[in-house]
This record gives C-alpha cells, sequence and structure tokens, in this order.
C-alpha cells in the first residue's frame, strides 16, 4: 500500500456530487445504494478521477497487484450512506480486495475514528514495514494491524509477488544507472516507465525508503552498489518528471 495524491475534480461532476449527496435521506442506506447504482455517469467520472490518481496501470488501491476493478467506498455505505457520494471516500480496489476481503467491514476504535489506513489521505509507511526478504507487512500501529487483517495484505500470493517485485526494482534500478552512465536517455526513461508501472509500486517506494535507514544493507539484503543508487538523488529526480509518487 502506497500513499495516493487525490486529484481535484471537474466542478461539474463535484456539482454532480453534492446534488446525489442531498437527494439521500439521513441515514437511508436503501436510498443511498439505489442512486448509487442508477448514477452511471457520475460513477464514470469517479473512475476516471481515481484512473489518473492510481499506481502504474491503475493498480488496486489496498493491494497495489490486481488492476482497480470497482470503485470502493472507504467508509461502506452501510455505516454511512451520507458519504455514498463523498469523493474524499472513494477509492479504486480490485474485484478480489473488494468482494473477499474489504466488504463492509470498517474497525473503528473507541472514539469512532477510522483504524483503516486511508492511502489517499495518509502515509501507510507510517503504519506498515514491509519486510522486503519475505514480502510481508509488519503493523506499526493498532491502524496498521487493522489494514492488513481487513484488506489481507499478507495473503500468500501478495507476499510471492513482492518477493518477486524486489529483485524486479533491484535489476531495474541497475539498468536504470547503467543507461544513465552511458548517456542513453531512451533506455533510461523506459527502465523507469518500468518501475513505475509495474505492480507492487509499495516495494518500490519501501527500497527507496529502507534504503535511507542506518543499517540498509542488513534490512533487506542487498549490497552497497544498489543501496547507493536507491539513495542517489538522480533517481528520485527521474521518478518525480516521469510522474511518479515517490
Amino acid at each position: 500500500m502506497i500513499a495516493i495524491r487525490r486529484v481535484a475534480l471537474p466542478e461539474r461532476v463535484v456539482d454532480d456530487l453534492e446534488e446525489l449527496t442531498a437527494r439521500i435521506p439521513p441515514g437511508d442506506t436503501k436510498e443511498a445504494r439505489r442512486l448509487w447504482r442508477v448514477s452511471r455517469a457520475v460513477r464514470r467520472s469517479l473512475r476516471a478521477g481515481l484512473d489518473v490518481m492510481a499506481a502504474g496501470r491503475g493498480y488496486c488501491m489496498y493491494c497495489g497487484d490486481g488492476l482497480g476493478s470497482t470503485v470502493d467506498h472507504f467508509e461502506p455505505i452501510a455505516r454511512n450512506p451520507g458519504r455514498a457520494f463523498d469523493w474524499l471516500n472513494h477509492v479504486l480496489a480490485c474485484e478480489y480486495c473488494n468482494s473477499h476481503h474489504k466488504r463492509d467491514l470498517f474497525p473503528v476504535d473507541e472514539d469512532g475514528n477510522s483504524l483503516l489506513i486511508d492511502p489517499t489521505a495518509e502515509d501507510p509507511l507510517e503504519h506498515l514495514f514491509l519486510v522486503l526478504s519475505i514480502g510481508t507487512y509488519r503493523a506499526l500501529t493498532a491502524k496498521g494491524e487493522q489494514t492488513i487483517k481487513v484488506c489481507g495484505l499478507n495473503r500468500a500470493q501478495l507476499a510471492r509477488g513482492r518477493e518477486t517485485a524486489v529483485n524486479q526494482v533491484s535489476a531495474l534500478v541497475l539498468g536504470w544507472w547503467a543507461a544513465r552512465e552511458l548517456g542513453d536517455d531512451g533506455k533510461r526513461r523506459a527502465m523507469v516507465w518500468t518501475l513505475l508501472d509495474q505492480p507492487h509500486a509499495d516495494v518500490l517506494h519501501a527500497m527507496l525508503r529502507q534504503a535511507e535507514m542506518p543499517g540498509a544493507r542488513a534490512v533487506f539484503r542487498v549490497d552497497d552498489e544498489l543501496i547507493k543508487l536507491l539513495r542517489a538523488p538522480e533517481l528520485a529526480e527521474d521518478l518525480q518528471l516521469s510522474g511518479g509518487a515517490v
């Protein structure tokens, strides 16, 4: 899971969302679901905005592996129908995360505050630590613990995918540097594009973050050369210029 920058919607879409919200009677889950179901044009506009925000080719904002196929309500309609058309309450999710894991689950603390990480409003790496050597998350906070559980972030297929992604990112970073040293701008850009386009963007983000930690070599078992390249300001600049949220 990575931090996602939320974009602004066109004014006409904002107006439509406000009008639809005003039509939902307080607490009326049934009407909120009906309006959501029939408002196809609005749903398409929301999806378009989320596609712009999502990593790579529109990967799920929870697992980062599957392509986002559904617009998910972060706080479910069943809990808060008044947020059915709240732009700040929508994320892009794959069918597996939406239907088999998160569903209508929304744990809260004793004060009613969410215990799920909203990747569009906070940095998940403040609550989660990705153990790159085995591809699983370790919770740093109660919010991290609940997010791992509810979103199934440590399911076996995701852990395996992240392990593979560590090797892919390492190879691409080395290829990026070699292309840069040779002055091959086309290949350099291709390496950056592939880094940003592949699934499991959380692996790239975690490697960049952990490379700055003391004892980085022991943290995720890579050599000093790769750590040096991950720390290189030129890499960060290339990723930012290519639109990467790193």
